[in-house]
């Protein structure tokens, strides 16, 4: 029951008050210096983020400071940078929508968390050596005694692409045991969530991938198939399913891989686009759409943290926390970066050939 108090007080902080980072200095500063990512301007991430140094200050009465362990580059922080996304940041701003930590120190009256606990960075900022503020913004994890470097790394990426994914997966269709599911991108971190989500609830799932050579990994998390998008995708995935409906199809690409899974189909099934990887407008036959009584959604995980009920929010983290705590859910790690590393992090993110997410880790991990 470890978990359940974990929940509660992630629901808290996302329901009331996701803290912001102070840059107000009390009177006394310590002596060493601190790196952390920001940028004044909307533009080409690569060109427009700066690493900056600032000295690391003394906390205020209820404030921590927290190392920072891990934080992944996320798709919707390079758009939100790039000016691309639904929500535009303040200016000047610090980017980083998630991560794990460290407490390093506490000050006087902070009650809920002790120096040398692990905690979740679910208010933003991550992308930094160490942050400081209210113990309030920092979700506490159970003590999970020695805990491996591949652990900490998956908590780090346990906020946004796991709930993205079960979300998806159980919001828009009553999905049986034995149907079928389509989505692209598989290859990406959600993708990879979505597969493990639906093997354990003995949902198949037909996996697209824009290049060869991904699909033994996707098989070894439990694809069932795994297809190259293409002109005929449509007739490729009816043969593979030897013509069973296709009851949801999840979409992040856009472009003509929109069209080409609404095509696929069965009777009434459901479409969801979450993303335009492509950047391309999304490409869709209308008469398919009316004959084949499609509907069409779309998904964004920013909105349903704004309107999910907190009974929501405990019910979706305690489905996905201890599985990654546990190691059954995982994601594929590309690389990692130190926080002076940002354009090359950024850089690899938003490349092709990258298999898994990028992360910024300040230091190495033990």
């Amino acid at each position: 029951m470890k978990h359940l108090s974990i929940i509660k007080t992630f629901a808290l902080i996302l329901v009331f008050s996701p803290f912001v980072m102070s840059g107000h200095h009390s009177g006394h500063e310590h002596n060493s210096q601190t790196k952390y990512v920001s940028y004044s301007q909307i533009g080409n991430p690569a060109d427009v983020l700066q690493v900056k140094t600032e000295a690391s200050r003394a906390l205020n009465k209820g404030e921590v400071r927290v190392q920072v362990l891990a934080a992944p580059i996320n798709p919707s922080d390079v758009l939100q940078i790039a000016g691309n996304y639904g929500v535009d940041a303040i200016l000047p701003a610090r980017p980083g929508s998630e991560g794990v930590g460290r407490v390093k120190e506490i000050s006087s009256g902070v009650k809920s968390l002790k120096v040398g606990q692990l905690v979740l960075l679910a208010s933003g900022s991550t992308w930094a050596e160490e942050l400081v503020g209210p113990a309030e913004g920092f979700l506490p994890l159970p003590d999970l005694g020695p805990i491996s470097a591949e652990v900490i790394e998956q908590l780090a990426m346990s906020a946004v692409n796991p709930l993205t994914a079960l979300l998806m997966l159980t919001s828009f269709e009553d999905i049986k045991e034995g149907q079928w599911i389509a989505q692209s991108a598989a290859n990406s971190a959600v993708g990879g969530y979505v597969i493990q989500l639906a093997k354990q609830r003995g949902i198949k799932t037909v996996n697209i991938v824009r290049r060869e050579g991904l699909a033994e990994d996707l098989k070894a998390k439990g694809a069932d198939v795994v297809l190259i998008d293409g002109p005929d995708l449509a007739k490729q995935i009816a043969i593979a399913t030897d013509n069973a409906p296709i009851v949801l199809a999840l979409d992040p690409v856009g472009g003509d891989t929109y069209g080409r899974l609404a095509d696929s189909l069965g009777y009434g099934g459901t479409l969801v686009t979450y993303g335009v990887l492509s950047g391309k407008p999304a490409t869709l036959n209308t008469g398919q759409v009316i004959f084949n009584d499609t509907r069409l959604r779309g998904f964004w995980l920013y909105k349903w943290y704004q309107t999910a009920t907190m009974q929501d929010k405990q019910e979706a983290f305690g489905q996905v926390i201890p599985l990654i705590a546990n190691g059954t859910l995982k994601a594929n790690i590309d690389s990692r970066y130190r926080v002076d590393q940002i354009e090359e992090a950024v850089n690899r993110a938003w490349s092709d050939g990258r298999n898994g997410k990028v992360l910024i880790v300040p230091s190495p991990l033990e």
